[in-house]
């Protein structure tokens, strides 16, 4: 069944996987809340700390499916051979100053990394992000994480800022925090102090 976003985007789409394995990428939708809990009990520890939400919590897992369900959040999901592998979303603000802005969250199960499914996610969501009519998206993630500062330079992703021991791993050791933002009008306010 093809499923239309407010973009008038046809989904699902079929990809093919770097590896020959074909994923099909798709809406996420309010009866995907176990799937994505059992897809995150299986990330790897770390990867969990670096998440923005505890996606382990069926509560916290129920708010994202109510921001998809009013409108704050777009999430695709890809799947190869009916498993979750990945998933990608734009998060929209909702302080009415900040409303223009997106946040992309991009997530890849380690069985499916380094097949080209990452990179891809985050191009669609970022078009997703465009037809929404966002004029500024950004990302966050650790300088170690190489393969989506890749992805996301790819897209024209700049580094925004480097936050210095801004998150705290699971041996409560300090980590710095990247942030990288694309301006898709051209235009910034840079202000001097």
């Amino acid at each position: 069944m093809s499923e239309q976003i407010k973009t008038n985007r046809p989904y699902p789409i079929q990809l093919k996987l770097r590896d020959g394995h074909n994923a099909v990428i798709r809406v996420m939708e309010p009866g995907d809340l176990d799937k994505i809990i059992d897809f995150a009990r299986n990330l790897p520890v770390d990867d969990l700390l670096f998440l923005r939400t505890d996606i382990t919590d069926r509560a916290v897992v129920q708010s994202w499916v109510d921001n998809i369900r009013g409108g704050h959040t777009i999430t695709l999901l890809a799947e190869v051979d009916g498993e979750l592998a990945a998933y990608a979303s734009v998060h929209l603000e909702q302080a009415r100053w900040t409303r223009r802005v997106g946040e992309i969250r991009v997530q890849v199960g380690a069985r499916f990394r380094g097949v080209g499914l990452g990179r891809h996610l985050a191009s669609e969501i970022f078009r997703l992000g465009q037809m929404r009519g966002l004029k500024k998206m950004a990302a966050m993630m650790t300088p170690d994480q190489a393969g989506a500062r890749a992805a996301f330079e790819k897209l024209g992703f700049q580094v925004e800022a480097l936050l210095q021991d801004w998150v705290v791993d699971r041996d409560g050791r300090p980590r710095d925090l990247l942030i990288m933002s694309h301006d898709l009008e051209g235009l910034s306010d840079h202000v001097s102090a």
